[in-house]
């Protein structure tokens, strides 16, 4: 049996089909992007994504998509119906009728998360559809933990994944223009799979099995290796790069061998975070004064994510996205590599394996997605799941963009279920 989700005419952000085969009368997708009024994203062809001639999709080969059949790979999906309905020309906006959504990443956790969301239309389903996809009930772990088990890498990446898309559904039942004015999304880490899930470019359950296999192989990773990672806050004069290149001689003064200790996070400025092997990071916290650190704290991960300490991780990940299907997405995302837009679903794949080895750089992103000329208003940004880390974020990058964000809790009082 295999789980299908795609946008709703309804306005909810996911539709549950199931199907037994493929082209069964059940399993077809129908779903459209809020905001649509053909029953599909404006710009594009109902049933067909963009660059699409015959309702196919991108990165598949004559409408077929991939993965398996009997549930050892990753959950399929039946093509779309294919119509002839004209394209839609998508209205402009001015900023202040336009939105930007934020994903967060790994280290937003927290047990409690979901509380007070199964009310709103297809959350249950998604956590649902997740527990058949991991194999453990994931509701139960975001509800009630145990923590020590949500903070393994394992668990929390697909935990902070579908708790985002439930904050979306969320902000979809109680302010649906905020979904449908929506023009760019950005993710932490672990959340551009959120964001582009919610952009079209993948799907529900695919990107989730994608997920799974990223965060298992970084969970390996990790126990190959003692790393972890520090968050920074440093003065005017402090110089990261030397910094990490002291702490690497002093590793290996102590015999390691090809030490590791790089900037892994750039978030704002002056606000970084410095990941490697744990002899580095000790380094760095004992010699903070003398590097103009002004805060040097660890972080609750399990190992050095976004350095070379990483790199057995990528080929796991590049394989599982060639198995499944990607596509263009249908409105502005920006890659953690560079900050920049994804292009094509080629793009995609490479960016995303090439991410777990590579710095985010969310302070340039966030400058990619605000940039304007002067005097032209900011889009209204909503940071959608747990924690308002990249709130905080913006705030310090970007004072007026700031003034017009708003965080969707993933959190909703017990009262109102």
């Amino acid at each position: 049996m295999r789980i299908l989700w795609s946008r709703s005419r309804s306005g909810a952000l996911f539709t549950r089909q199931w199907s037994s085969r493929p082209g069964s009368e059940d399993g077809s997708q129908t779903g459209s992007r809020p905001g649509s009024q053909t029953g599909s994203r404006p710009g594009s062809q109902k049933g067909s994504r963009p660059g699409s001639q015959d309702g196919s999709r991108h990165g598949s080969e004559e409408g077929s998509r991939p993965g398996s059949q009997d549930g050892s790979g990753p959950p399929t999906l039946n093509p779309p119906e294919e119509t002839g309905l004209a394209r839609e020309r998508r209205p402009s906006k001015t900023p202040g009728e336009s939105s930007v959504f934020l994903f967060p990443g790994q280290g937003s956790q927290f047990v409690g998360m979901g509380r007070g969301l199964l009310k709103y239309p297809k959350v249950k389903e998604m956590f649902s559809a997740a527990e058949q996809i991991l194999g453990y009930d994931l509701l139960s772990l975001c509800l009630r933990g145990p923590e020590e088990q949500l903070m393994r890498t394992v668990h929390c990446q697909p935990a902070v994944f579908v708790t985002s898309l439930a904050a979306v559904e969320r902000l979809n039942h109680e302010n649906p223009k905020a979904v449908e004015t929506c023009v760019a999304a950005a993710g932490f880490s672990v959340g551009e799979f959120a964001a582009l899930v919610f952009s079209g470019a993948m799907d529900f359950a695919q990107a989730l099995y994608v997920v799974k296999v990223r965060a298992e192989a970084m969970q390996a990773a990790s126990e190959r290796a003692a790393g972890g990672m520090l968050s920074v806050l440093g003065r005017p004069q402090a110089q990261y790069r030397q910094a990490c290149l002291q702490a690497q001689e002093h590793c290996r003064g102590l015999g390691l061998d090809r030490p590791v200790c790089n900037v892994a996070t750039f978030l704002f400025p002056d606000g970084r975070v410095i990941a490697g092997h744990k002899q580095a990071l000790d380094f760095l916290q004992q010699n903070s004064r003398r590097l103009h650190f002004a805060r040097c704290s660890p972080l609750p991960v399990g190992g050095a994510f976004h350095t070379p300490l990483m790199e057995s991780a990528c080929e796991p990940l590049r394989d599982v996205l060639r198995q499944v299907e990607v596509r263009r997405p249908e409105i502005n995302v920006y890659s953690n590599v560079d900050g920049k837009r994804y292009m094509h679903a080629g793009h995609v794949r490479r960016q995303l394996a090439l991410q777990l080895v590579s710095p985010v750089k969310w302070e340039q992103t966030l400058h990619e997605v605000y940039e304007r000329t002067q005097g032209r208003g900011f889009p209204h940004t909503y940071e959608v799941g747990p924690g308002r880390q990249l709130g905080a974020a913006l705030q310090r990058c970007n004072l007026k963009a700031y003034r017009s964000y708003t965080h969707v809790d993933v959190v909703a009082p017990d009262n109102e279920e």
